[in-house]
């Protein structure tokens, strides 16, 4: 779609419909000190069971938070964010754990709207301007059942609160200029509230860009804008509707192989290659065939209304558009491009009525959504110094899938007991699937292949949720909480190349692509949480011991029937196990008024409970740590204010980890230093506010693997690392009016 054609639709279409919330009080324990990181809430709960950073404490990230949710969220404990970037445009080649589970495998959601796509299943991060936030929001362990998970919650669950059009008209404007040709420019405009009616609109719109640390290619332009108008409906009601566009193009950077991951000295620099050969198993690794276009449109409105003085209702329709397309070289057939496509539309309606009677506080709720995910590879030959069309890798129909998930919410309190339960009940309707297969000449039309068919399938389940907590004084509180996590079927399109590829080998087994996904299902776990809070003045803390049992984990196993090259074929199923326990903490001291520290580390222990197997052998897996979990980690940091200035020092850990099942491809520590130095003005020049940032990243230049991309069962050798980015220097002016 044209840029300007479609941000023209987008401003037509949020003109059409405003909104503004509820208020809703929250308890909240005040200290003097700003606050970064916060216990935190949903509506029409007495239990704490979520942690809020704050604009501010996403400010301690950086430059890299600024368009990456994950970065903004890595402050936290039990956050693990690998990144090949120091700017937060590396899209999809990030890798993120929460308590040792992919984040691709959680949630994230706008006002409790769930974000995800397909090929990678999982949220995508990287969509928002987080200056358009007023904060997030991270709910491990027991997810309340109204928060937005979509598709599934193993890894945790993120809750964006967006920054709505303010009453007050106002103008924010920042440009940032950095290391590696990296520039930002960003600009915000409210109209505050408009005669008597209160509406009131605010614009965004923001442009990134930057060129790769090493080899060639850009990882933008990024270009993302953002509408919200916001509509008054008397004193019992409002509507808002928000929208979002975000478009970039970005050249990938190169994975090594574990033998070049242990010689960073001689291959830290290595990328994609900057010229043609004319050789197709060298041209596989041109930097120009390993990229991606990615855009993304998302709408959404909230009604809400006080039908009465204890019950209130809400409704939140949405709509969600991605188009994207990612060209990779590959090895197979001597060296080919492979483009994947995605095409996904996603629309769906939550509603929810929520009251208080007789001390009860209760929501009951119901969320519908239809997806059509259109998800296919084609080929193309390397053919010289061109690209020659080869017809389709995997190309399978698609049709509707649907979710249908209601659920219920109580809370009360009794003396300084406070507690809460709920019930969530989640199916998941996958479409059936009829399979094609490309000629193998041209002009490379589809033929019908019915042992590719799938079936369409039912998957369901009772998601509960439980927590407690006691108020010891004002300052203490004790709290245990239980709740049941889950994600829906998926990497369909490794299990169906896995097929594709050996299919004349499956077909002679009498083996179908149906009777692989019937080994397909939800991953489960159960999450159990223990902790205590302080919160006072002079510091707060708040340690938590969490213990989970994950089960129908997909997982690679042998096939006796299908042999390929003497050995039997190996492809996953959901039928792994594995534990986890450990503990995180939360610590903030204020030293005095000027000095502010924060120290939150993580211990993760995530094992297999039993040995795999592969082609035939035994992995020896039982009670060794899963792939890319370190036990240790943290974030540590201090702030220091002196009048107007600001001194941030940080750092980030990440310790020993491994990039296969066996422990054979073990990735060292590292820890790394950042620095961030701030002059703020709230009052510059008639009313406006200045503020002057300096940031370094990676201030020792330091040399580290960052990024495993492996599955948790991985063997020897199918793991790639990527380096960490080098040193960066950013410095940004923000003005506000």
């Amino acid at each position: 779609m044209d840029w300007k054609l479609g941000y023209g639709s987008l401003a037509l279409g949020i003109s059409l419909l405003a909104s503004e919330p509820l208020s809703v009080e929250l308890e909240r324990v005040e200290v003097s000190q700003e606050r970064y990181i916060a216990p935190t809430m949903q509506t029409y709960e007495t239990v704490y069971t979520g942690s809020e950073v704050s604009q501010k404490g996403m400010e301690l990230s950086g430059v890299r938070a600024k368009s990456s949710v994950y970065e903004a969220a890595g402050i936290l404990p039990g956050v693990q964010v690998e990144s090949v970037e120091n700017n937060g445009l590396g899209i999809e080649q990030s890798n993120v754990r929460i308590r040792g589970v992919k984040s691709s495998l959680g949630a994230l959601s706008v006002e409790g709207i769930p974000n995800y796509g397909g090929n990678p299943i999982g949220p995508r991060d990287y969509l928002y301007d987080m200056e358009n936030m007023e904060s997030l929001s991270l709910y491990k362990g027991a997810i309340p059942g109204d928060i937005g998970t979509g598709v599934g919650s193993r890894g945790g669950a993120i809750t964006l609160h967006p920054k709505w059009a303010k009453e007050e008209s106002g103008v924010e404007f920042s440009q940032g200029v950095g290391s590696h040709g990296y520039t930002r420019s960003y600009l915000r405009l409210d109209s505050g509230s408009l005669g008597g009616s209160g509406t009131r609109a605010s614009g965004s719109f923001s442009y990134t860009d930057a060129e790769k640390w090493k080899g060639e290619g850009d990882l933008g332009g990024r270009k993302n804008g953002n509408i919200t108008l916001v509509q008054p409906l008397g004193e019992k009601g409002s509507l808002k509707l928000w929208a979002n566009r975000n478009d970039q193009d970005s050249h990938l950077y190169r994975g090594l192989s574990y033998t070049q991951a242990s010689d960073l000295n001689a291959n830290a620099r290595l990328d994609y290659n900057d010229q043609k050969t004319g050789v197709a198993a060298t041209d596989i690794n041109y930097y120009d065939y390993n990229r991606g276009e990615y855009q993304n449109d998302d709408y959404l409105a909230v009604f809400d209304y006080a039908l009465s003085d204890s019950l209130k209702l809400s409704l939140k329709p949405y709509y969600s558009k991605e188009d994207a397309q990612v060209y990779q070289g590959v090895t197979s057939g001597g060296g080919r491009v492979q483009k994947r496509t995605r095409d996904i539309e996603r629309k769906g309606v939550i509603g929810e009525l929520g009251g208080e009677l007789l001390g009860i506080k209760s929501l009951l709720g119901y969320h519908y959504e239809e997806s059509d995910m259109n998800i296919y590879t084609q080929n193309y030959a390397i053919t010289g110094q061109t690209l020659s069309y080869r017809g389709y890798g995997v190309f399978a129909t698609a049709g509707t899938a649907k979710i249908h998930s209601p659920y219920l919410k109580l809370s009360t309190q009794s003396g300084n007991w406070h507690y809460q339960a709920g019930m969530k009940y989640f199916r998941f309707e996958d479409s059936d699937s009829q399979g094609y297969v490309s000629s193998a000449a041209a002009p490379y039309g589809l033929n019908r292949a019915s042992d590719l068919d799938r079936e369409g399938e039912v998957h369901d389940l009772w998601v509960p949720t439980l927590g407690v907590a006691y108020d010891i004084s004002e300052s203490w509180q004790a709290y245990a909480s239980y709740g049941k996590g889950f994600i829906r079927p998926y990497s369909y399109m490794p299990l169906m190349n896995t097929y594709q590829n050996n299919r004349a080998a499956f077909m002679a087994a009498g083996v179908s692509a149906k009777d692989l996904f019937d080994g397909y299902g939800l991953e489960k776990s159960d999450n159990f949480d223990l902790g205590i809070r302080y919160r006072g003045e002079s510091f707060e803390i708040a340690p938590t011991l969490f213990y989970g049992r994950h089960q129908n984990l997909l997982t690679n196993i042998s096939d006796d029937r299908v042999i390929v090259g003497g050995k039997p074929i190996s492809y996953q199923q959901n039928i792994g196990k594995a534990t986890s326990y450990g503990v995180e903490l939360e610590l903030n001291a204020f030293v005095s008024e000027d000095w502010t520290l924060f120290f939150n580390p993580t211990y993760t222990r995530m094992t297999y409970d039993e040995d795999l197997s592969y082609q035939g052998s035994v992995m020896e897996v039982k009670g060794k740590q899963v792939v890319d979990t370190p036990e240790w980690m943290f974030r540590a940091g201090a702030i220091y204010t002196y009048g107007a200035w600001e001194l941030a020092p940080a750092l980030r850990y990440l310790g020993n980890r491994y990039g296969d099942s066996t422990h054979n491809e073990k990735i060292d520590s590292h820890l790394l230093a950042d620095v961030r130095l701030s002059y703020l003005r709230p009052k510059f020049y008639q009313g406006s506010s200045l503020k002057l940032s300096l940031e370094v990243n990676n201030l020792f230049d330091k040399k580290y693997i960052s990024v495993i991309n492996a599955s948790d069962d991985a063997r020897n050798g199918s793991a790639t690392y990527y380096v960490g980015a080098p040193r960066s220097v950013m410095l940004s002016v923000a003005l506000g009016f």
